[in-house]
Order: structure tokens, then C-alpha cells, then sequence
């Protein structure tokens, strides 16, 4: 298994350098709509649609709707995703309770528009609307940056768990999950975000109000990651798919970010770092 992972991340790690790091605004729109129609397409499963008609016909739904946002303000879309994450966190909490209302098939399947759309609206809002902060201006730092906190906070909740997570944090969603994870991943990213104000020579205003958005930003990747652990304990299945051999689904690895591109791409845009812009 460790020598399939590897093998299959040496495939990837250069087309997702490539795709995200050098195309274009357009061709970066396109490369992330792939990947998010593939995510749908694993969606579909886990609002248990089983049958392939069933399952294209779902991705093809969400990539239309992609299209047809291309020329749609970001903004209205990132406030949506807000709310949503706002209304997961209940249910992420009350689980499982509340399952009846949502566990339908149409259900699932509506949230599955609401956590991939706003992502790819979120990291297009990213790279194409003009940013500032600090001396730095460029586009794909801001969307590295958001790659980091995902892996950072990640990285800190596994050795912080590991050492101390006695306390669970949903054990009805995902029982490896403890507190301790939580407060290592959110110490980890604030020392990621005063790296990267240091680097930016931030002002201390942009300095606490990165940090601040950072933080928020991380709770949100935790909420992304057990959102789908919630929806695939409820379908039965371990992964969402095994489309990437070693490494499950291709929602296996992007749950966080889901969640965490909108907020964060909202929240840099209020505090005037990125402007208002269209796809």
C-alpha cells in the first residue's frame, strides 16, 4: 500500500503543480472544474447513487452549473458557502441525529452543490481578483497559502493528537479525531501565518488579521474533513472512491480544502486584501 501511495503521488504531485501553479486564470478555471466534476462524480456515491448513468449524470449537472457561473460575481456565492458551513457544523454535531432529514438522496445531493460549487468559485475568486497584502501581489502565493493551512493544520492536529488526544472530538463522525488535534493544527497555523506575514512585510494590523482569518480558516478544514467522514459513515463506505490507487477518492483529499477555499477567499475579500471580480 505505502509503495502505491508513492507511486501514484509521484503521477499527481506534477499535474497539480502544473494545473494549479502555471496556467492561466482560464486554464486554471478549467483544470479546477475538472477536478471538482470528478469530486461530484464520488459525491453522487455518497448521496447513494450508485448506477454510473446516475453518477456522470450528477457530475455533468455540477460542471454545468460551473459554466454557467463563469461571469457570475464570487461574492454572493462565498457568502452562501458561509452559511452552509455554518448550518454543517450542526450537523456535524448533532449527528446522528438529524440524518433523517438530510439522509435522502436528493438531500445529499444538494449538499454536495453547495460544498463543490462555492470551492471552485472560492480558489477562482482566488487567482483571478487582483490581491495585496503587504509587499505581495501575486495571485498563486495567496492560493499556496490556502494549500498550507489545509496541510499545516493537518499536520499539527496528527502530531498533537498522537501525543495528547485523549478527548474525542466526534466520535460518531470520525473517532480518530480528538481536541488536542484541533489546538496542535491551530497553533501550527498561526505560526504559518506569522511566517507569511513576516515574509509579506505585514503591518501588525495585517499581521493579527491574518492570523485571525487563518484560524478561521482552520476550524473550516476541520469542519470540511468531517462533514465527508460524516456523509461516508452514513453511506457505509471508507473512501469516496479509488480513483487515486493508495489514496482513496479524490474528495478523500481535497474535503478540507473545500471548505476552506470559500471561507477564506470571503473573509481576505471583506478585509480589502482581494477585490471584487468576476470568474
Amino acid at each position: 500500500m505505502l509503495k502505491t501511495r508513492i507511486i501514484t503521488a509521484l503521477i499527481l504531485a506534477p499535474i497539480a503543480i502544473g494545473g494549479i501553479f502555471f496556467l492561466p486564470p482560464l486554464g486554471f478555471a478549467l483544470f479546477m472544474a475538472a477536478i471538482i466534476t470528478l469530486g461530484a462524480w464520488e459525491w453522487a456515491n455518497m448521496s447513494g447513487f450508485e448506477q454510473q448513468p446516475m453518477r456522470i449524470g450528477y457530475a455533468a449537472f455540477i460542471a454545468a452549473i460551473l459554466y454557467g457561473l463563469f461571469d457570475v460575481s464570487a461574492v454572493p456565492v462565498l457568502w452562501l458557502a458561509l452559511l452552509w458551513w455554518v448550518v454543517c457544523f450542526l450537523l456535524v454535531r448533532n449527528y446522528p441525529a438529524g440524518s433523517g432529514w438530510w439522509g435522502s438522496r436528493p438531500v445529499r445531493a444538494l449538499m454536495g452543490v453547495l460544498v463543490l460549487v462555492p470551492a471552485w468559485v472560492g480558489l477562482n475568486h482566488l487567482r483571478a481578483a487582483g490581491f495585496q497584502f503587504g509587499n505581495t501581489d501575486n495571485n498563486l502565493l495567496v492560493i499556496l497559502y490556502v494549500f498550507c493551512v489545509v496541510w499545516v493544520a493537518d499536520i499539527g492536529a496528527y502530531f498533537a493528537g498522537r501525543a495528547f488526544g485523549k478527548a474525542k472530538l466526534a466520535p460518531r463522525v470520525s473517532p480518530g479525531k480528538s481536541w488536542a488535534g484541533v489546538y496542535g493544527g491551530l497553533v501550527a497555523v498561526t505560526v504559518l501565518a506569522l511566517a507569511a506575514s513576516s515574509l509579506a512585510s505585514a503591518s501588525m494590523v495585517e499581521t493579527m488579521m491574518l492570523i485571525a482569518a487563518t484560524l478561521v480558516t482552520g476550524l473550516v478544514s476541520v469542519l470540511g474533513d468531517l462533514l465527508e467522514s460524516m456523509l461516508k459513515r452514513f453511506r457505509g463506505i471508507k473512501d469516496s472512491s479509488a480513483l487515486l490507487p493508495g489514496h482513496g477518492g479524490i474528495l478523500d483529499r481535497i474535503d478540507s480544502l473545500t471548505a476552506a477555499a470559500p471561507v477564506f477567499a470571503l473573509i481576505i475579500t471583506q478585509l480589502g486584501w482581494l477585490t471584487v471580480g468576476h470568474l
